[in-house]
């Protein structure tokens, strides 16, 4: 059988793997969960690379769980975002980042899955036929539809973390004075905000927030109403690979936001408040 010293050694690349495959940490364990199960099945003797084994099944479950989840997604409540998680040095701080992880939900499934293995994780259109029992043609002719897709809709990216964090911090600090000018003076005309509560928590934003002017009357307006007290704490934290906001009051986690920026002006703010998201499992 293969053992769980070898599967636990090669877990964190199978987590990295799951997670950006199906943007859901949760997701992503129970994912992991089902690659070991069939891993003790195997007759490890027998296996050349266990990690290209692994990665290979996950691929296949990895598809099958996407056709389910988004089909559970057209029926979500308001906007559905990634899961935030916790980050040090990611393996690749785009392909992890929540803006990113929102574009690939343009996606089909096969598209996700041979974007992410072939893009992030650099394994060849045959490695990836193989692994989901497709053809290399088919594989080629999805990475290709997927590229598309991603170039359209690639998202902004500071020149670095300094400048993405001076430019959060400015817009944190400009929302907790109230100051309507100053927030919209960060986003571009026609940024927006995205809010995931998942139907859960009173006072998020049940469409998206097109507009600068209206971002920031709706920032004020429920700082005012609802986080204008102590009981509230604002910590700035490494969230998929950038600086985030992580909202917290006395039962934890309430809140995290994350903007899109080249540094110099804010295109989208995504914030997560659906208690089920923010438990923010370390992911690389």
């Amino acid at each position: 059988m293969g053992t769980i010293t070898t599967f636990e050694t090669l877990r964190p690349h199978l987590m990295a793997v799951a997670y950006r495959m199906l943007g859901s940490a949760a997701d992503a364990e129970d994912a992991v969960q089902d690659a070991w199960l069939r891993w003790r099945e195997v007759d490890e003797a027998g296996i050349v690379t266990p990690k290209a084994w692994l990665s290979t099944t996950l691929g296949r479950i990895c598809l099958d769980r996407l056709t389910s989840a988004y089909a559970r997604r057209k029926t979500y409540v308001g906007p559905w975002l990634p899961e935030p998680v916790a980050t040090l040095e990611p393996l690749d701080t785009e392909s992890i980042s929540h803006a990113f992880l929102f574009v690939l939900e343009r996606l089909s499934p096969l598209e996700r899955v041979v974007f992410i293995l072939h893009r992030v994780f650099d394994y060849s259109h045959g490695e990836i036929a193989e692994a989901i029992g497709s053809t290399d043609a088919a594989v080629r002719q999805a990475f290709h539809r997927a590229q598309q897709h991603v170039s359209e809709a690639r998202p902004r990216f500071a020149v670095d973390r300094g400048a993405h964090e001076r430019l959060l911090r400015g817009f944190l600090g400009a929302v907790s004075r109230g100051d309507v000018q100053a927030i919209s003076d960060m986003l571009v005309e026609d940024a927006t905000l995205y809010g995931d509560g998942g139907g859960k928590v009173r006072g998020a934003a049940l469409k998206p927030v097109h507009g600068r002017s209206a971002i920031a009357r709706f920032f004020v307006g429920i700082t005012t109403k609802f986080l204008s007290t102590d009981d509230y704490r604002f910590d700035v934290r490494l969230i998929n690979g950038w600086p985030a906001c992580v909202i917290e009051n006395r039962d934890g986690a309430f809140a995290v936001i994350q903007i899109e920026t080249d540094g110099e002006h804010i295109f989208a703010v995504r914030n997560v408040l659906n208690p089920d998201k923010l438990k923010m499992p370390r992911v690389d």
